[in-house]
């Protein structure tokens, strides 16, 4: 008679949990507060990130990163996000894993029915807690974009928003630009 395999002793549950999901099929799986989800944006989500995505790239160029939406760990915690963009340095991305929120310069999230709380709660507690310098909310639901920025253990504690779609929202240095909501 064969007898299961006790898996619970000397396993680090959240280095399994991260190891799983990073060996899971699928392009967009994240962790969040230990719970596994597959993330199938929308046409209507992925338009809202691209019209981002145009209005940032070329000064994410001229800083010499990259926008994508590769992983980020939140090490200590049974997080792992995949967030709709994330701006990096290039030295970073070049053959990169998993980075950390606060190796970023900015992250996007697109609310979606599914997600909304998520990304206006505990996402943005949880990327204030690990230093993402500017975290940008695009609020599908509600029509409003939000800034948030200086991150702190408590959150964030300077924030610009919500502002209506319609309304231009300046993104702070390093990137010192507007954004053009209109399209939202």
């Amino acid at each position: 008679m064969t007898t299961a395999h006790d898996y619970s002793e000397g396993v680090d549950p959240e280095r399994a949990l991260k190891y799983a999901i990073q060996h899971h099929s699928g392009d967009r799986t994240e962790i969040v507060e230990g719970v596994i989800s597959n993330v199938t944006p929308s046409w209507d989500h992925e338009r809202a990130a691209r019209l981002v995505r145009r209005q940032i790239e070329d000064r994410v160029d001229a800083l010499g990163c990259v926008e994508g939406s590769g992983n980020l760990d939140l090490p200590r915690s049974s997080n792992w996000y995949v967030p709709d963009i994330a701006v990096v340095p290039d030295h970073l991305a070049r053959g990169g894993a998993a980075l950390l929120p606060d190796q970023t310069l900015l992250i996007v999230e697109v609310t979606s029915k599914s997600n909304a709380e998520t990304d206006r709660v505990v996402k943005r507690k949880r990327y204030a807690e690990y230093g993402a310098p500017l975290y940008l909310l695009v609020d599908r639901m509600e029509r409003a974009v939000t800034v948030f920025a200086e991150p702190g253990p408590l959150g964030y504690t300077k924030v610009d928003g919500p502002h209506p779609f319609g309304t231009p929202v300046r993104l702070p240095e390093p990137f010192g630009i507007d954004l053009d909501t209109s399209g939202l």
